[in-house]
């Protein structure tokens, strides 16, 4: 993989190709722990391991266990069972080597294992036909595009709460209105014009 190569692949995963904002996988936890920032990077930074780990072990299951055997009818199956043994690794850990934050995130540690963004990312890197390395590096940029969103989304709501609007918009209204507008900004980065890599739907040259 080029420098090239590895920039187009950062800028696309982060931003023109955004989990949340546009693709919009991962929509449950990111309404859910962005009520503060330090809750939401402690959420961007599990799902970054989870979802770095799972692009490796995906690939690897896929490419030596499901091709060769032809069961490749079994890989959302077999892609979420992988997932979720991550995640009750992860869920372990924290609860045994930080209590509080493994209570802050409550329910939504658990809901990692569902988490769409993390499963599509798995399902994408089969679709693409990526290598060992270019999974892993979609997988780790990906999730900090996922990470970024839930530290903007947070600061957001957080600035929000110093606003007065009318009744009918406080609370989750406002919210779901914010996270549209960052969205449509997010949708500006799938113009760009990068020129001929071949490599994403739009080019480098």
């Amino acid at each position: 993989m080029t420098i090239t190569e590895l920039l187009l692949l950062c800028f696309s995963a982060i931003l023109a190709e955004n989990f949340i904002f546009v693709k919009f996988m991962g929509v449950c936890p990111f309404l859910g722990v962005s009520g503060r920032i330090d809750t939401a990077l402690s959420m961007g930074m599990a799902v970054t391991f989870v979802m770095t780990v799972a692009s490796a072990a995906t690939c690897s299951v896929y490419n030596f266990v499901l091709v060769p055997f032809e069961l490749e009818y079994l890989e959302t199956i077999a892609f979420i069972i992988i997932i979720a043994s991550l995640v009750q690794l992860i869920e372990m850990f924290m609860k045994k080597a930080f209590p509080p934050l493994y209570k802050a995130l409550g329910i939504y540690l658990p809901l990692i294992t569902t988490n769409c963004a993390v499963l599509g990312v798995a399902l994408l890197n089969v679709q693409n036909e990526y290598n060992m390395l270019q999974s892993v590096m979609y997988g780790f940029f990906a999730a900090l595009g996922f990470t970024f969103a839930l530290f903007v989304f947070a600061g957001v709501r957080q600035r929000l709460e110093l606003a007065s609007p009318p009744k009918s918009f406080e609370g989750v209204p406002l919210s779901l209105v914010a996270a549209g507008l960052i969205a449509m900004a997010f949708s500006g980065f799938q113009g760009i014009n990068l020129g001929g890599s071949g490599f994403f739907p739009f080019s480098l040259s």
